[in-house]
């Protein structure tokens, strides 16, 4: 069995061990390889996945034995090359006041089904229960009744719920108690930007940049209280695909660049996970991955290379760490930025919203742990050829910048990032 439970810094911690979850809602299809080969889930491993969302909306008594057996090959699918499942429990995790409902039922034998599979990672609540979008807005009181019940048949397994993005902070605040760990999607790059965010007549004045991630991220932490925060991002959605109901919409997709803002933005903002939604919207995808069933184009030019740097040995540890108790500015008020620590280094993840390019000035940086200044630090994913005497010649090493009483300068384009590392 896997055990899964939050450790102190909001990450998720899997058999005592931190982990930012990164994960993908939804996988490829089961048997299906990915260009290099190899089977598809083992590709999204290697690459950097953790977590893969697998269950269903409807849950069904009637038909139970054959929807189990069905997530069981997903479980052992997942377990075999070393992901964890995040298992959608849909309708099913809304129970009413009286006790034996058929959800409670669902709830009972899905449980005793996954609690002790070693793929099991954690489960997936109502989804976005105040969508502004429905008619009809689930209340709270009954997923807090199943968050009770799920702590009782499997007090291993954390459950989390997302939220639609335009949903006011005051009708997410009353969910509380019913999750481990929440969070939203939102899906910012569109044909006309911003798109995710409207309602029915009733567009979106707001911010449309790509930004936005920020700013749901940001109130979703406030919606929380204590609990950490999932972000669910963009590979694709309806307003980004060319369909039969949708025939009008011209299809976008994020760049390498774009999708990079957007992680560490999230990340800066207070996100302690990752899940990307969209691989298996297939409607505008070179015709190979259409018959494969998922986007393995945007995988090749863009997440791939993504998370390879978010699970790095350098970025990696940076995820799972602490807030750092010195505080960090910038002199540009568009700069967001959150800095961190563990044993070895200080770090600082600054992103920029837009706006223009400047030099950034940052102060507050904190001295080593012997006493002394910080005197350099090295700015991760950036190369230099630095020449330096045999054998390291030619070794490629991070970008450097200098510390002077606490405080660098950098430059910043809009919606740049820079990863910065101390030696504490």
């Amino acid at each position: 069995m896997t055990a899964v439970t939050i450790g102190p810094t909001g990450a998720i911690r899997i058999d005592g061990k931190d982990v930012f979850p990164i994960g993908f809602s939804n996988p490829p299809p089961l048997g299906v390889s990915a260009p290099s080969g190899k089977d598809g889930l083992k590709e999204l491993k290697e690459g950097g996945a953790s977590f893969i969302r697998t269950g269903r909306k409807s849950w069904d008594l009637p038909s139970i034995a054959t929807q189990l057996d069905a997530e069981t090959k997903l479980e052992d699918a997942a377990a075999d090359v070393g992901l964890h499942c995040w298992l959608w429990l849909g309708e099913a995790a809304n129970l009413p006041t009286q006790p034996g409902s058929t959800n409670e039922q669902l709830l009972a034998r899905i449980t005793a089904e996954f609690k002790g599979h070693p793929g099991l990672g954690a489960y997936k609540g109502f989804d976005e229960p105040a969508n502004p979008w429905n008619k009809t807005v689930t209340p709270a009181a009954g997923l807090k009744r199943a968050k009770t019940k799920l702590a009782q048949l499997d007090p291993d397994h954390p459950v989390v719920i997302i939220q639609a993005p335009p949903s006011p902070l005051a009708d997410l605040v009353p969910y509380r108690g019913s999750f481990d760990v929440t969070g939203a999607d939102i899906f910012p790059i569109s044909y006309p930007p911003g798109r995710h965010m409207n309602l029915p007549n009733k567009p979106w004045t707001g911010n449309r940049d790509i930004s936005l991630v920020g700013d749901v991220t940001k109130k979703m932490v406030e919606a929380a209280g204590a609990a950490p925060v999932w972000m669910t991002l963009q590979i694709a959605w309806t307003w980004t695909l060319t369909t039969h109901a949708n025939p009008g919409v011209v299809p976008r997709f994020p760049t390498l660049f774009d999708e990079r803002f957007m992680a560490y933005q999230a990340i800066v903002n207070g996100a302690r996970g990752l899940t990307f939604f969209g691989g298996h919207l297939t409607h505008n995808v070179r015709p190979k991955d259409a018959q494969a069933g998922w986007n393995w184009r945007f995988w090749e030019l863009v997440l791939k290379p993504l998370l390879l740097e978010l699970t790095s040995a350098s970025v990696g540890p940076i995820l799972v760490a602490p807030d750092a108790t010195a505080t960090v500015s910038a002199s540009a008020s568009d700069v967001e930025l959150v800095a961190r620590q563990d044993s070895q280094f200080f770090y600082v993840i600054a992103v920029r919203r837009g706006g223009s390019t400047t030099q950034v000035t940052f102060s507050g940086l904190p001295p080593k742990a012997n006493g002394s200044p910080i005197a350099d630090g090295q700015v991760l994913f950036e190369y230099v050829q630095d020449p330096l005497p045999p054998p390291l010649d030619g070794q490629r090493v991070f970008r450097s910048v200098s510390v002077t009483n606490g405080g660098f300068k950098d430059w910043f384009g809009p919606h740049d990032v820079h990863v910065y590392r101390f030696a504490r």
